[in-house]
């Protein structure tokens, strides 16, 4: 027998268990043949589009649309099913407990109570929550655009720049766009911040140079003042795909560094550049990509050497946790930490002034917004564009503006 047969075996139990379980609450509140035909057909037909998407997909493309909307389709109905039979096994087991007290008791041997419907109702009514959320956030919330604007103080801030204005976008993923406009909108959106500087930083494509292709002639429109800087990411370096030689691999990774030159981007790799105003300056600093666990590239060191301790320090590094294994602590000091990578997971709650909660925090101690440890900042951006989950829901695609004051 296969090795793969064995999981896939087991898979396939588990799903069955999961529709029976499910059906359960449809045929408690509905006699109506034809909503239980929905329901399976609806299932059904998500079942075999995620496993003919994934059974066939060729890794060598990477992730595609139509992958990542497999995935948004399962995750859009497996969740609100979860939500389900959590519900409904609260009442088995509430039933049982209520038989085994009557046996005890009484002797009684009546067979198990039925479900009741308004629990069945109860249980569909909380579902309902997440896949509305999940069909918004694949329709509408991915573009969703919003501007979060921080002001900050440094008492060390060269008097020239004072007032400087930054606008940061991050994780742009080219591969997973579908539409043109709505994009064209969120460049707009950008462009309307008439910000001093641009900073990108990382993850222009989920794999591949050409998923930029078609996008080229959007993000060119980008304009900022006094210049456009960008770092890598780990998506950039085309780690997460099969390649058919290594040779393959090393051309489309200059491919991409080529793409921000096409745009207007002044890409630094483990380099830095002072802006100058007024004959005073700050540092920006551009590391290549250095995340907890995985894809160790960048060097601070590196991209440090020919900055003096004192100068105003602004830098780029895609992942957070390097400011937090690594930056925070740094004795060289850097002010202002600029980041992206989590995407916030996309999906999470955010109130402001209230809540703030999403899975991606169980894994990043920074996973979105602005933090401040020590006198140092760091801002994580949730990202332009999207990944995997082909959508936003909670967690809206991010513009950040920061405002420099001097203390």
């Amino acid at each position: 027998m296969p090795r793969w047969l064995i999981p896939l075996i087991i898979l396939l139990v588990v799903i069955v268990a999961v529709e029976i379980y499910t059906f359960q609450a449809f045929k408690t509140i509905s006699n109506s043949k034809f909503v239980r035909f929905l329901f399976l057909t609806a299932s059904v037909g998500v079942y075999i589009y995620f496993f003919l998407t994934v059974l066939t997909y060729d890794r060598g493309n990477g992730q595609t649309p139509q992958f990542q909307m497999a995935m948004g389709l399962m995750l859009t109905v497996s969740i609100p099913k979860l939500i389900i039979i959590l519900v409904l096994f609260g009442e088995d087991i509430f039933r049982w407990i209520l038989k085994l007290i009557s046996a005890i008791s009484s002797g009684d041997t009546k067979p198990l109570a039925g479900r009741r419907k308004f629990i069945s109702q109860i249980a569909l009514g909380l579902a309902a929550i997440p896949f509305a959320s999940f069909i918004y956030g694949i329709i509408y919330g991915k573009y969703n655009y919003k501007v979060l604007k921080y002001s900050l103080t440094f008492k060390d801030l060269p008097e020239a720049f004072d007032g400087f204005t930054i606008t940061q976008i991050s994780d742009i993923h080219s591969g997973s766009f579908t539409n043109k406009e709505k994009i064209k909108y969120g460049v707009d959106l950008i462009n309307k911040q008439k910000s001093d500087i641009m900073l990108f930083t990382g993850d222009i494509v989920n794999n591949k140079a050409d998923e930029m292709d078609n996008w080229i002639d959007v993000f060119d429109k980008l304009e900022a003042k006094e210049g456009k800087f960008s770092i890598l990411g780990n998506h950039d370096y085309g780690d997460y795909m099969d390649w058919e030689n290594p040779q393959d691999k090393i051309d489309n990774f200059q491919q991409v560094k080529d793409i921000h030159k096409k745009i207007g981007f002044d890409l630094l790799l483990d380099e830095h550049r002072y802006l100058e105003k007024d004959g005073q300056k700050i540092a920006l600093l551009g590391v290549e990509n250095w995340g907890k666990g995985f894809n160790q590239a960048g060097d601070l060191k590196r991209t440090s050497s020919g900055v003096n301790k004192e100068d105003f320090k602004i830098l780029m590094s895609h992942d957070p946790s390097h400011w937090e294994y690594k930056v925070k602590q740094d004795p060289f000091n850097y002010h202002l930490t600029l980041s992206g990578h989590t995407h916030g997971l996309q999906m999470g709650i955010e109130i402001p002034g209230w809540l703030k909660w999403s899975p991606s925090k169980y894994v990043y101690k920074q996973w979105a917004g602005l933090y401040q440890e020590a006198g140092r900042y760091i801002n994580v951006n949730r990202g332009f564009g999207y990944h995997a989950f082909p959508g936003r829901v909670g967690i809206w695609p991010e513009i950040t503006v920061i405002e420099l004051k001097k203390g």
